[in-house]
């Protein structure tokens, strides 16, 4: 395991097409409305009755006002020249198809319940299309003064009364505000919203409507589009109170079970409406009473629908027709559909369809989709094309979940027969979303093989990198547990269609993005860990001399957090197999590697503890931390080296070796000294002060239990005396590369080095002391051993020009030479050293100490 670990540590530096036969003129014949006469009966819109004689008469009858043809969609411009009235086109009613009924002001019950109503797309589109240019709006200035009558009053002059309101607002008494901002200008129309509800709550019938009509007006100006909504629900529930009496009317209730009054006043709305002049305001105020239809007739929305749609191309302006008419659309996809049908074999209509209505009517009708596209011929318009425009809305919205599996199956026995590559990919890539929303990987599995058994031939994959790198981005977001993702068994291959370099780093970064951010815990499933090692390793190997260090820096990050989710629990030697592993794969980014040397760092600070030799913990700890620090692992180092010194208390007297007890002074001190030697490339930590490694071990040494009559102590305190000698010098002995040691952090600061000689001076006093306690007993021999060490610590170290550590030095030789225990020939040639060394210009001081200096023999 420790050869793994060193290697694992060592530092790194690498033919024509014809067109069909047209008709146009037959084409245009088809495209004509149907004109045919229309019969009102007795009927006619102004004749007014007693309302009391009404009232009597109509107990167990029907009013004749109830009683009509069904009318004809008519043509709004030829109806000028045949001299047919607005007012007489509502006289044509039938019978209406029962719909169920909300009283909620504003919301067309039409549309269905999954439509998104006005109210939430104002902001949006308020928000998307803004302007800086002044706006203006004409505002009805008619007198609020109701028009007294007394009750013997005629009702037709009621009538013309209200006519003539309706008149005066169109005759010009309106004021114009102009210079409005865009958002004065919705203000305004707020206000005027605010007080139509007003008008109708103090029923006040006919200002409320000139309100509306005049707010109509205001979408005929293309240079703006009115937010104002029609609130239709106010006169939907007036009508409904009305037939309230004697039953409420139930949910499903047909034009029959509606009362006289509440039919008379319902056309006297529609009366209203059609003897407005202009036809912009006439034809969005009808669309907004459209539902009204419903108490009169059981078809009347559907024929009005008609008659709206053919009133619009009496619009001049496109814009402001084409916005009329996308607020009928609002109600016609069944219509749409239905018309599709009759028509038959219009593929280029269907699609069209299915592309402007939103997803979420296509997706509750895809079933019907499907069988009109299978009646469409293959030659007009291709099928594929129309599952593709299918598969767009069901991408959006999904589809009643028992008809989902025959939606794919129909979808699929159309979209794998297509022969063109191209065209294949192009509509295979859209359903791979539907297909993973809504099934499993053993559907996803069997798309992926249709895929790549369409793809692979001729190198078609080649041509359509961008539909296979959309599959991918669609299957990834729906499978965040990868060890499914990759128990597919054609997601692999898949994958490697990606030929392209550029193509398929791309393709592997963004399934380790989805890694990285979906993974919650870490992992050690090996069909994982292989699948995401060779993704990794594409994605290393791709980098060359030319990559730029920005592209480096977002792999190695992609990696690294790889990395980080592998864990092997308790394994230990199973986790560091898998780091040498990585460490051998990803050698070209350093900041994988260093990444590598972190995990590595934390194994190891993990598993030394575990170990029961004091020493050999001690020494991977000293050893971890020289790793640590050669990979620039500053606080990886610095935190191994504080466990080494934290262990040194725990050093028994003695140990065992080969099962005999023996001193541990020997052991601890080669240890000390080999960390003392490292101290000197180990920065200080900015927050622990100066030397606080060296402050912190020597604190140990103090503390520890030695020996008796031991002078272990004291060979430490010598031995850290060089170290603090090489710490002041200005360029340290040795560093480590992409380190900066103390040398560079403080740059000989004079605070530090006072620092340095205040610890020998320290340092020096505790060895004098103990010299001077050993010359009280028998331990002259230690002493003059000791004696000798200091003295060859101050001449290889020290400047002996002061002239106190030159006698301190001189004093130590003839102590370690008193009592004659000093080894003559290491004497000898220590004096011959010195005396050479005096010979050199600047040791020139040395000569006078040696003369000083004299050789003692035992006596």
């Amino acid at each position: 395991m420790i050869y793994k670990l060193l290697y694992l540590w060592r530092p790194q530096f690498r033919s024509p097409q014809h067109s069909r036969a047209r008709k146009y003129e037959a084409e245009v014949q088809m495209c004509r409305l149907e004109v045919s006469a229309v019969d009102f009966s007795d009927y006619h819109p102004l004749k007014v009755t007693d309302s009391k004689a009404r009232r009597g008469g109509r107990k167990g009858s029907t009013s004749s006002s109830s009683s009509s043809s069904s009318s004809v969609v008519l043509d709004p411009l030829s109806s000028m020249l045949d001299g047919s009235d607005p007012l007489s086109l509502f006289a044509a009613v039938s019978q209406t198809p029962a719909l169920p009924h909300s009283i909620s002001a504003g919301k067309e019950e039409e549309v269905g319940s999954d439509f998104e109503p006005w109210s939430s797309k104002r902001g949006e589109i308020l928000s998307r299309f803004t302007t800086t240019e002044k706006l203006s709006i004409n505002l009805f200035m008619g007198s609020d003064k109701s028009k007294a009558s007394s009750p013997s009053s005629a009702v037709s002059e009621k009538v013309r009364t209200r006519l003539e309101e309706l008149d005066d607002l169109e005759e010009g008494s309106q004021r114009e505000l102009l210079n409005l901002s865009q958002q004065d200008y919705v203000n305004r129309i707020e206000e005027l919203n605010q007080s139509l509800k007003e008008a109708w709550g103090s029923d006040q019938k006919v200002k409320a409507l000139k309100i509306v009509i005049q707010c109509s007006k205001l979408l005929s100006d293309t240079y703006k589009a009115s937010p104002f909504t029609f609130v239709s629900g106010l006169v939907y529930d007036r009508i409904w109170s009305m037939c309230a009496d004697p039953h409420p009317l139930p949910e499903s209730f047909s034009a029959d079970d509606v009362n006289d009054t509440a039919k008379e006043t319902c056309l006297n709305w529609f009366f209203k409406i059609a003897s407005i002049r202009e036809l912009v305001p006439r034809l969005y105020v009808e669309a907004a009473l459209l539902k009204c239809n419903r108490f009169l007739t059981k078809s009347g929305i559907q024929e009005t629908l008609q008659r709206l749609t053919a009133m619009i191309r009496g619009i001049g302006d496109p814009l402001v027709a084409v916005y009329a008419r996308a607020y009928l659309c609002r109600v016609l996809l069944t219509e749409m559909m239905d018309r599709c049908k009759k028509l038959g074999n219009n593929a280029l209509l269907l699609n069209s369809v299915m592309w402007a209505f939103r997803a979420e009517f296509v997706a509750m009708r895809a079933t019907d989709f499907i069988g009109m596209i299978k009646d469409c011929d293959e030659a007009g318009f291709p099928k594929h094309l129309l599952f593709a425009s299918l598969g767009r809305s069901l991408s959006c919205a999904d589809p009643p979940e028992s008809e989902r599996l025959s939606i794919l199956n129909e979808a699929w026995k159309v979209i794998t027969k297509v022969r063109s590559p191209r065209d294949y990919i192009n509509c295979a890539e859209i359903w791979v979303e539907f297909t993973c929303r809504h099934f499993t990987k053993r559907e996803v599995n069997t798309v992926l093989a249709d895929i790549i058994k369409h793809m692979t031939p001729d190198r078609a994959f080649e041509d359509a990198y961008p539909q296979l790198q959309s599959v991918i981005k669609k299957i990834l977001p729906h499978f965040h547990d990868f060890s499914v993702l990759f128990s597919m068994e054609k997601f692999l291959p898949f994958l490697d269609m990606f030929q392209k370099d550029s193509v398929r780093v791309e393709v592997c970064k963004s399934i380790m993005e989805v890694f990285i951010k979906h993974q919650q815990e870490a992992t050690r499933d090996p069909v994982i860990l292989n699948a995401l090692l060779h993704i990794c390793k594409t994605m290393h190997d791709s980098v060359n001399a030319l990559t730029l260090d920005d592209e480096k820096r977002s792999l190695s990050l992609l990696i690294n957090g790889f990395i980080r989710m592998v864990s092997f629990g308790r394994d230990f030697e199973q986790q560091l197999s898998f780091c040498v592993e990585a460490r051998a794969t990803f050698c070209n980014l350093e900041p994988v590697i260093i990444h590598l040397i972190h995990a590595c760092a934390a194994y190891s600070f993990i598993t030394i503890p575990s170990l029961t030799s004091i020493f050999n913990r001690l020494n991977l700890y000293l050893l971890s931390g020289e790793v640590a620090l050669a990979n620039q692992c500053l606080s990886q180092a610095d935190a191994f080296l504080k466990a080494a010194v934290s262990l040194l208390p725990e050093v028994p007297r003695t140990i065992s070796i080969e099962g005999k007890q023996r001193s541990s002074e020997p052991f601890l001190l080669d240890f000390i000294n080999n960390f003392l030697s490292t101290l000197l490339v180990v920065p200080d930590h900015p927050e622990q002060g100066v030397l606080y490694l060296v402050r912190g071990l020597l604190n140990m040494v103090q503390d520890y239990t030695w020996e008796d009559n031991s002078d272990a102590k004291i060979r430490v305190y010598i031995s850290a005396l060089p170290l603090l000698a090489a710490m002041s010098q200005e360029s340290y002995l040795y560093t480590i590369p992409k380190v900066d040691s103390n040398e560079t952090l403080y740059g000989g600061d004079p605070k530090f080095i006072a620092e340095i000689n205040k610890l020998c001076e320290t340092l020096i006093g505790q060895v004098l002391d103990h010299l001077k306690g050993l010359g009280r007993d028998e331990g002259v021999c230690r002493q003059g051993s000791l004696a000798f060490s200091l003295f060859g610590c101050l001449l290889a170290h020290g400047d002996l020009r002061n002239n106190k550590l030159n006698q301190l030095a001189v004093n130590l030789w003839n102590l370690s030479h008193k009592h004659g225990f000093c080894d003559t020939r290491t004497s000898v040639r220590t004096l011959e050293y010195i005396k050479h060394q005096a010979q050199l210009a600047d040791l020139s001081h040395l000569s006078d100490m040696t003369a000083r200096l004299s050789l003692q023999s035992r006596t």
